[in-house]
């Protein structure tokens, strides 16, 4: 498979498109724990709207799913702790 230069142009310009629309798709520019957020902000988000997941989480804690569902809520704030201090340049 030859890719020409139009080709990869165009590859690249719709993965860009994507990054743009939806920010879990990630950019050059995301750091591990931005990554790690967006994956477990997503995880908790599909856990609160999908019922029959949510229900088999309330029943695996023995919780009910109104307490599951708000649990599910306070841990999207902060998935995986504070977040790094980073290096000034």
């Amino acid at each position: 498979m030859d890719l020409k230069a139009s080709d990869r142009f165009n590859i690249n310009s719709q993965l860009e498109h994507l990054q743009a629309k939806y920010v879990g798709t990630g950019h050059a520019d995301l750091s591990r724990f931005e990554w790690a957020v967006n994956i477990q902000r997503d995880s908790y988000a599909s856990y609160i709207g999908h019922y029959p997941v949510l229900a088999y989480f309330a029943i695996s804690e023995n919780e009910s799913i109104g307490r599951e569902r708000y649990n599910f809520m306070q841990k999207m704030l902060l998935p995986c702790g504070l977040p790094p201090e980073r290096e000034e340049d």
